[in-house]
């Protein structure tokens, strides 16, 4: 099977979701006549990613009317957004960020697509958030903080798409098809095949983590011969090799739970991993990373958590404001 059977259908290209955001600002201006929209009919029905690519926009669109004032402020085209969104109000606002998209940089709709991607796909989470969401296969899918799904299920598989951050995939029997179909997760370094059992999935920018907690997974990889993955294992991926990872730090599967379960953790891999749950800046002086801890330590209240670290470590910490905290030596 090639890999372009398993992907399924693909992502529309910024060209095509610039072209959809253009045709929703004529669609909405007054002046719209029924030649505009008999035009922009033919435009959606001529390929299928333009209408994949109207039905993000639309989907992006009624986020912002109903969840405008949640949006993250992401540089300078969002602070521009959020402060003239208070003189114009929500519509006239979704028509500056579709300007913003259109004319303010290919980079925002390239490099950096991930907003965009989380915003519009089927199943996402922001920054400290979890959720959980059973697929109608029978798949139980459950997402860590600041993560991005998308699924494509049809009669010959079941495609889950991970764009953005860590899973927990609980997999079993197809549930919602005589006919068996493979249970395919995407990623950014390969394709892992869900044959029974619970794993996570974590996607970084250089590297994808696969860890097995029960039964048994199939890595897919473009720059290595298949490898199958049984409970107890984790492989780190990076499109060009698959590597078995002897020894982890952290328990992979305690974030379902709320938790991060360390084992003789670098203080400064333990912050970094705790920055995942919080917004703004949080890091410790570069002579403190070395440090090791072990413990178990909850998610919800970063603050909490952090404040621990003062009881059981030398360090103190520094708040210049709520969203920038530092640990620096307690003497």
């Amino acid at each position: 099977m090639n890999q372009a059977s398993l992907l399924g259908h693909s992502e529309p290209s910024p060209a095509v979701v610039r072209q959809a955001i253009e045709w929703m600002m004529r669609l909405n201006s007054p002046t719209a006549s029924p030649r505009v929209r008999q035009r922009f009919e033919q435009w959606r029905a001529a390929h299928r990613d333009h209408e994949c690519a109207w039905q993000r926009v639309l989907s992006l669109n009624a986020d912002l009317h109903s969840r405008f004032q949640a949006l993250p402020a992401s540089g300078a085209a969002f602070d521009a957004l959020e402060s003239s969104a208070q003189r114009l109000g929500r519509r006239q606002a979704m028509k500056l960020l579709s300007g913003l998209l259109v004319a303010g940089s290919g980079a925002y709709l390239t490099k950096d697509l991930a907003p965009w991607q989380q915003w519009a796909a089927d199943f996402s989470t922001q920054v400290g958030q979890r959720s959980e969401v059973v697929l109608a296969d029978g798949t139980r899918l459950q997402l860590n903080t600041d993560s991005a799904v998308d699924q494509n299920f049809d009669a010959q598989q079941r495609l889950i798409t991970l764009s953005k951050g860590e899973i927990l995939v609980t997999c079993g029997t197809d549930a919602s098809s005589t006919i068996p179909r493979p249970l395919w997760v995407s990623c950014k370094h390969g394709m892992l095949e869900g044959v029974t059992g619970r794993f996570v999935v974590r996607q970084d920018e250089n590297r994808t983590r696969l860890s097995v907690i029960e039964g048994h997974v199939l890595i897919r990889s473009r720059g290595s011969s298949s490898v199958t993955v049984h409970a107890g294992q984790s492989y780190a991926l990076d499109g060009q090799r698959t590597q078995l990872l002897s020894l982890l730090e952290m328990d992979p599967g305690a974030w379902a739970d709320g938790l991060i379960v360390t084992r003789d953790m670098r203080l400064g891999d333990f912050i970094s991993e705790v920055a995942r749950y919080r917004r703004g800046h949080v890091g410790c002086a570069q002579d403190l990373a070395p440090l090791r801890l072990s413990g178990v330590f909850r998610v919800e209240d970063t603050d909490k958590l952090l404040a621990i670290l003062t009881q059981t470590l030398p360090v103190r910490l520094v708040y210049r404001t709520r969203w920038w905290v530092t640990l620096q030596h307690s003497a």
